[in-house]
């Protein structure tokens, strides 16, 4: 197969509308995932539609309520040394410190990374955690989707035909709130074996609030109200821990791949909760 164009448009408007008159073309951010497929033949566009000359991709913007903009153009690095990102916020600054390696997290981006949507990628269960919104471009304008919305399936997200990744939004949440993201892999920087991003509050020594998502033990991060209730209320023993790490387990739809069988995931995904939940009562004291 011949190589593919290459677009250079120097506007959103001209990405989405060079996306949407061709179908097998891709968006290219950062190169980290793509381009990494292309050489390993597993994907071939006929077109890539860079965005590296489109002002306003990159970076991140905290705002005055405390919410924060991210660029989907803006590298894990530049997020993972962010001091923007507050409270629990902090827990997508976690994920992207422990993307991969060095190479990878300075050539990388976060809009390129979800869009591409690899289950057992990092950002996926703390954006959900995070309750982000991901603000999409097309030929129609602009939307906003939770997180939890974004992520539809394996390798699969709510992107439609000539949509692109603009930005990702953070909510202030509650200033008291402590962010954290534990990660279960082969080896370090390897993909999640299994993954939890928790976001907790306190008071007293009580959790008032939590959110949890599990990730690489699907097709897309799993969170669950029923989970969180078990814990609100609580002082994070040891029987509520157990029996919200129990119903994520149950929720979750792992399979057997090269890193790990479905039955083993389902086995560590109480225990990666458990980890994970003290880690963040730990920093919020």
């Amino acid at each position: 197969m011949s190589a593919p164009l290459l677009h250079m448009p120097d506007s959103l408007k001209e990405a989405a509308r060079l996306l949407a008159a061709d179908p097998e073309a891709k968006c290219l951010a950062g190169g980290a995932t793509l381009v990494a497929m292309m050489n390993a033949g597993l994907v071939q566009p006929s077109a890539l539609v860079s965005l590296r000359k489109i002002e306003g991709l990159a970076g991140i913007e905290r705002r005055a309520d405390g919410s924060v903009r991210i660029g989907a153009m803006t590298r894990h690095r530049i997020t993972a040394n962010s001091s923007e990102l507050a409270a629990g916020q902090t827990v997508v600054k976690q994920a992207a410190s422990v993307i991969a390696n060095p190479p990878v997290r300075n050539m990388g981006t976060m809009g390129g990374s979800i869009a591409f949507a690899d289950p057992g990628a990092d950002y996926p269960p703390a954006l959900v955690a995070a309750d982000a919104e991901i603000e999409l471009l097309g030929g129609g304008g602009t939307r906003r989707l939770k997180a939890a919305e974004f992520f539809t399936d394996w390798y699969q997200t709510a992107l439609e035909p000539g949509e692109l990744v603009a930005a990702i939004h953070l909510p202030a949440g509650d200033a008291r709130a402590i962010g954290h993201y534990d990660k279960l892999a082969r080896v370090e920087g390897d993909y999640a074996t299994a993954s939890v991003a928790v976001v907790l509050t306190l008071a007293g020594g009580i959790c008032t609030g939590i959110a949890i998502a599990v990730g690489a033990c699907g097709p897309k991060p799993v969170r669950l109200a029923e989970a969180e209730r078990k814990l609100i209320g609580s002082e994070l023993d040891d029987a509520s821990l157990a029996a919200a790490g129990v119903l994520l387990a149950d929720a979750a739809d792992p399979v057997d791949d090269v890193r790990a069988s479905a039955d083993y995931r389902r086995l560590v995904i109480p225990r990666l909760v458990r980890r994970a939940v003290r880690a963040a009562r730990a920093l919020a004291r």
